[in-house]
């Protein structure tokens, strides 16, 4: 059976326990062992797929289609293990599966309570692989005394209590605010924090203090008294100029060793830290740069593209580049030459979004990547975008459009280059969708598979002619004008392998201009760059190195 360690938070939100959960979960694989990564997040959505980008940042697609938080990227960048539907769940999915439970009459009539009914749904949830890996890490969303919260602190001391002694173990990530009037680290807030922790039955047994000051070794001793933790188990966490430092500034902290020692785990096998020292030194010793400009919708906050702005890291490592990512809100552009604004930049990636708001803006983004012959990437709305682009301007259909803006505007105002996807196949059996569906997890969700054209430039990046990659949408781009738009230069290079939707197309008189339907970000990481990314930055140094 597993063991588990639960990650809990204090003080204030967002210090970084997806980020300090993911790279313990790669330490714990450079030690040997086997490593699943879960979040339970205490929201009463279902799932972050309904919610706007500007409240909780990028929606995470898994392989078997469900739509997650953000952090299980985190998770897969820096371990690896492919995230599935079983490793998220919100406060809104466990009452939703109850009250299921609840008329179906599973509960023979009996009162339902929190608990003992929704903390052991949570519990049956956690139990859900136990058998699959050596260690299970579980990031409790939200902080410590959060009201929605408490069910889950709740199930998690149960599922420690009822555990065999030494299966789990807590940590805990708090603050340690630096006031500088009186040049001070204070230890209160942590000392609260753990507190309320242990008012609710739980103790930690590894404290991680983020800081922006060098932690004194009498603070740490101080907090290790009050708080009731060995003084070796106070794991202090600093800024870092990369993400991707994190396993070896936690390693070097030691927090793997604390965490080891908190199971009695000894000897602990030696770490092999090759993997990360490798990244880090393409990081810290870039041998050049690029200027790549994103232009999108949702650039007033960068965690809605969370995965596009790393795989792009990831394609400047595979490069030994520094990419500088610029982010620019393409309805700057529906009304205006976007001409000044993007001559100064090496690539475009333009990405997906929902609604009609600054679809001009990329539509001309895609035109001057196109004329001007610099690296196009239309990952999602951005391929669409470029298919219409090519509509208008190459194949003679200026009023060329998609049919989830007239949708949007009530009535009919282009012709549909794009249209709503009604049925399509998902493994041995037949999906179908209308536009009075519900929104939440009715689009085309998860990886499909595509078969990749003879001696196209995608094929060639790949090295293969069959791929599998994440999708999420619900518009597609309509085959009856691939003809034309073939005609025109624009190459339908990746199709279903039921040859009925298009995936990727390509212009083949242009250095690099591809769009995607599916979601390649999702599954890049920094020592396994996705090929189309690691090509993107490669033809982007290109472009840098001709100016």
């Amino acid at each position: 059976m597993a063991r588990y360690i639960f990650i809990t938070g204090g003080v204030v939100s967002s210090l970084g326990k997806g980020l300090a959960s993911a790279a313990l979960g790669a330490l714990l694989q450079a030690r040997g062992f086997t490593v699943r990564l879960r979040k339970l997040d205490p929201y009463l959505n279902v799932d972050p797929g309904t919610m706007s980008p500007f409240e909780h940042g990028e929606v995470f697609v898994t392989d078997d289609g469900a739509e997650t938080d953000l952090d299980l990227g985190h998770y897969e960048r820096f371990t690896g293990v492919a995230a599935r539907r079983t490793d998220s769940v919100s406060s809104g999915r466990i009452y939703s599966n109850v009250l299921e439970k609840e008329r179906r009459g599973d509960y023979l009539g009996k009162t339902i309570q929190v608990i003992p009914h929704v903390t052991n749904e949570i519990k049956d949830f956690l139990a859900i692989g136990a058998d699959e890996v050596d260690f299970m890490l579980c990031e409790i969303g939200g902080t410590v005394g959060d009201i929605e919260g408490l069910p889950f602190f709740e199930a998690i001391r149960q599922f420690s209590h009822e555990s065999p002694r030494g299966q789990c173990i807590f940590m805990h990530l708090t603050l340690l605010p630096y006031l500088a009037a009186s040049g001070e680290l204070k230890t209160k807030p942590t000392q609260h924090s753990v507190k309320e922790l242990q008012s609710i039955g739980i103790a930690p047994d590894v404290l991680v203090c983020r800081s922006e000051q060098p932690i004194p070794e009498k603070e740490r001793q101080k907090i290790a008294l009050f708080c009731n933790v060995r003084p070796e188990a106070v794991i202090p966490a600093y800024d870092l100029k990369s993400i991707y430092e994190a396993p070896l500034a936690y390693h070097a902290a030691g927090l793997d060793q604390a965490v080891l020692d908190a199971f009695g785990i000894t000897p602990a096998p030696r770490p092999n830290l090759g993997v990360w020292e490798d990244v880090v030194d393409r990081l810290a010793n870039p041998e050049g740069e690029v200027r790549i400009a994103i232009v999108g919708k949702y650039v007033q906050l960068e965690d809605a593209y969370k995965s596009i702005k790393e795989a792009l890291v990831h394609g400047g490592i595979a490069n030994r580049v520094r990419v500088q990512v610029e982010w620019i809100d393409a309805s700057v552009f529906d009304a205006e030459d976007p001409g000044p604004a993007l001559e100064a930049y090496h690539a475009i990636l333009v990405p997906g979004g929902f609604g009609e708001r600054g679809t001009e803006g990329k539509i001309r983004a895609a035109t001057y990547a196109r004329e001007k012959k610099i690296p196009y990437f239309g990952i999602c709305l951005g391929m669409q975008m470029a298919c219409i682009e090519a509509a208008r301007s190459l194949a003679g259909i200026p009023d060329a459009g998609s049919e989830e803006f007239d949708h949007e505007a009530g009535k009919r105002r282009f012709t549909p280059v794009v249209y709503h996807l009604k049925e399509w196949v998902q493994g041995n059996h037949k999906v179908e969708r209308k536009l009075g569906d519900d929104k939440g997890g009715t689009m085309r969700l998860g990886a499909y598979s595509a078969t990749l054209k003879d001696g196209s430039r995608v094929a060639q990046i790949y090295g293969t002619t069959r791929i599998e990659e994440r999708h999420r949408h619900r518009y597609e781009v309509d085959t009856k004008f691939r003809k034309d738009l073939e005609a025109k230069g624009l190459t339908f290079s990746g199709m279903s392998p039921d040859g009925k939707l298009p995936e990727i197309v390509e212009h083949e008189d242009h250095p690099w201009f591809i769009g995607v339907q599916f979601h390649p970000e999702l599954k890049s990481k920094p020592f396994d760059p996705h090929p189309l990314f690691a090509d993107f930055v490669r033809a982007a140094v290109e472009v840098s190195r001709l100016v």
